[in-house]
């Protein structure tokens, strides 16, 4: 439904508004009103139908918006490659040792992605970064001797998941330059810049693994949903490419990598199982051998040292990382001191494979990098993020709880897992109901300023649970949303609901929705379903019409996400999705609404968010729209965060705090 151009008189009464907002409104925060159904701006941020936010909501926001995190990118010759963000944007900086001072290396307008080092090249590093999130990442050199940047791909393609040659002088890549849509993986030669296509295909989303210890073959994947993908070595004399597992088999492999005299693959499969288990599988014999059979958790990663003798591997075990160190051959177990209960962000061995590097996000600490040498198993840390002078003792951590939902398994009530933020004193405390996107993630306890401030300052509690169809608990329960069983992990938000009613300290009579992408569509679809049990909704990036969210997705993620919900040029595929799609039940949403919305999303367009927010105009229900003209699939500049965060507040100020759920028409606009 497109938007109506506002007439005359609303024009003047905007510029009205402009002219108030030069007065005082954009040099900071001010509390001068402005009129509903208005769009404003503040700095890239188009605003439309959000009131202005006073500077006491501001006030009470800026320490948790202060707050920082380490992220580990990688080991160079003197020390750690981190990101971290100290002005707008995540960028590079050297740390030499540990609690020392931060090098920054890059100063871009722009987010770093992700950067990539090697052992064998101390000369310089690869990193990706895009423009105004629109994920096309380049990749870009970084030289130690000059500190100089250079552009190493076309500047429009999409690249992506950088591996380096054991020999150090080359990188393999995924690409979208030859038409846009299919994912080829390329061999970029760093002395000359040369390129050779290493693969070529039409279908499937193709990513390099690892290069054999004598840099003459590569492991490639093909990815086709988070239930499938494939496997397979590429002879680069040859171009043959040799599938390592029966192709008639239905499984989902994540890493992998070759043994230290490339004889062998180290790879993570749910292969005969329910979880993600570590393998090795023999080349010349075809002999699979299970690792980790006696883990009843998925292996999220591991890492093998340069020279091969050692293995790490981390365990997502209920959420939380559990890491562990083989030396090699014979996968014995090296005794690890005591490692800070959280969510490891990223990990990897030292040059020299004496030492591991890993960064770890804890419920009430952000993440920090930290090192585990091998040799005396001491612990170092290596950061301590800021908390924007807040004290870190009165952060909340998480209650690990379950309710019971509509099925049963083995004649029991199903129960969902769930992380409760619990503000202090007996309540009944309002509640904010937080679901993950995907759908395929999982919702793990890292540090969340956000959440902080919600419990701290705001008295909320926080439910994060983790639905069917999430990620960690095994393919059977990964699978129970897929094709029409969609709608049953909106079932389990309503089962959630009723949790909420049977508890004392929760106020089932002021709940929020809240979720981004796909946890954006189940906020949309809770608000469906349950409009008479919310107080109202927020949602970033949300697919609101499966149809023409699949249509209108970036042209490389059109299969896949065809794979995970089904192909809407079959007639009776496209029946059901619009058959689910929240815009097509507008009538039945009675609860305000706040969206947040990237310009320049790749992923769920921003069409989506236009859309539902016409459509709920029309219904003369309150809906606030920040839309960033600088952004994609979410906020990643700190002032448009920072904004958005401030407008959530007013918006649960309004709308949820203050009362519990009002009639639909007390939120009529005429």
């Amino acid at each position: 439904m497109p938007l109506t151009r506002p007439d005359n008189r609303a024009g003047l009464q905007r510029a009205a508004v402009m002219l108030a907002i030069g007065l005082g409104w954009l040099a900071g925060c001010t509390s001068t009103a402005i009129p509903e159904g208005e769009e404003t701006r503040h700095g890239a941020l188009v605003l439309r139908d959000v009131p202005s936010v006073p500077d006491s909501v501001f006030d009470r926001l800026h320490q948790y918006q202060n707050t920082r995190a380490v992220r580990l990118h990688g080991w160079t010759a003197e020390g750690l490659l981190v990101g971290i963000r100290f002005s707008e944007t995540d960028q590079l900086h050297r740390l030499r040792t540990p609690m020392g001072a931060r090098e920054q290396l890059s100063f871009f307008d722009e987010p770093i992605l992700g950067a990539f080092t090697t052992p064998a090249n101390q000369e310089g590093f690869v990193y990706a970064r895009d423009v105004g999130g629109s994920e096309f990442y380049q990749l870009f050199w970084f030289d130690w001797a000059t500190r100089s940047h250079r552009l190493l791909t076309d500047g429009r393609s999409r690249y992506g998941t950088v591996v380096w040659s054991r020999g150090g002088d080359a990188i393999a890549y995924y690409t979208t330059e030859r038409n846009g849509r299919s994912r080829d993986v390329h061999i970029r030669n760093l002395e000359d810049g040369s390129v050779r296509v290493a693969l070529e295909e039409d279908e499937g989303a193709w990513t390099p693994l690892d290069f054999s210890p004598e840099d003459d073959r590569l492991l490639v994947s093909r990815y086709v949903s988070i239930n499938e993908s494939r496997l397979f070595e590429i002879n680069l004399a040859t171009g043959t490419r040799t599938p390592l597992l029966d192709p008639d088999l239905t499984v989902a492999v994540g890493m992998a990598g070759y043994d230290a005299d490339g004889t062998g693959v180290y790879f993570t499969s749910d292969l005969g199982a329910e979880f993600v288990r570590l393998h090795h599988l023999d080349l010349a014999t075809g002999e699979i051998e299970v690792l980790t059979a006696d883990v009843p958790w998925n292996v999220e990663g591991f890492s093998l040292s340069p020279d091969g003798d050692r293995l790490a591997l981390s365990i997502n075990e209920d959420g939380y990382s559990r890491i562990g160190v083989w030396q090699l051959p014979g996968h014995r177990p090296l005794a690890l001191p005591a490692i800070p209960e959280g969510v490891l962000t990223g990990f990897g061995f030292s040059p020299d494979g004496d030492s591991i590097a890993f960064s770890l996000a804890a419920p009430a600490s952000p993440a920090d990098a930290w090192t585990l040498s091998l040799t005396d198993r001491t612990l170092s840390r290596w950061t301590r993020s800021e908390v924007g002078g807040l004290d870190p003792d009165g952060f909340v951590e998480p209650e690990l709880v379950s309710f019971p939902t509509f099925d049963e398994v083995d004649g029991a009530a199903r129960q969902i897992p769930a992380f409760l933020y619990s503000p202090p004193g007996p309540g009944p405390h309002p509640v904010l109901v937080y679901i993950h996107g995907g759908p395929e993630s999982q919702y793990r306890p890292a540090f969340s300023s956000t959440f902080q401030y919600l419990v701290g300052e705001l008295g909320m509690a926080v439910v994060a649970p983790n639905v069917r169809g999430s990620n960690g608990y095994g393919k059977s329960y990964l699978k129970l949303d897929d094709g029409v069983l969609r709608e049953d992990s909106v079932r389990d938000i309503g089962a959630l609901l009723d949790w909420i009613a049977t508890r004392p300290d929760l106020d089932a009579d002021r709940v929020v929705v809240q979720g981004g992408s796909y946890g954006g569509y189940m906020v949309l679809a809770s608000l469906v379903h349950y409009s008479d049990r919310l107080a109202a909704g927020i949602e970033s990036v949300g697919i609101s019409n499966f149809v023409t969210f699949l249509e209108n997705t970036q042209p490389y993620r059109q299969d896949l996400r065809r794979a995970e919900y089904g192909d809407e040029r079959d007639p009776e595929t496209r029946r059901f999705l619009k058959s689910i799609s929240p815009l097509n039940h507008v009538e039945k949403i009675t609860r305000p609404l706040m969206i947040s919305q990237g310009a320049n999303d790749p992923r769920v367009p921003a069409s989506e968010s236009e859309q539902i927010y016409a459509a709920l105009k029309a219904e003369g229900i309150p809906v606030w729209y920040v839309l960033a003209e600088d952004e994609g699939h979410g906020f990643r500049k700190k002032a448009n965060q920072d904004y958005n965060t401030a407008v959530m507040t007013l918006f649960l100020e309004r709308y949820v705090l203050r009362t519990g759920r009002p009639e639909r028409p007390e939120y009529i606009i005429h």
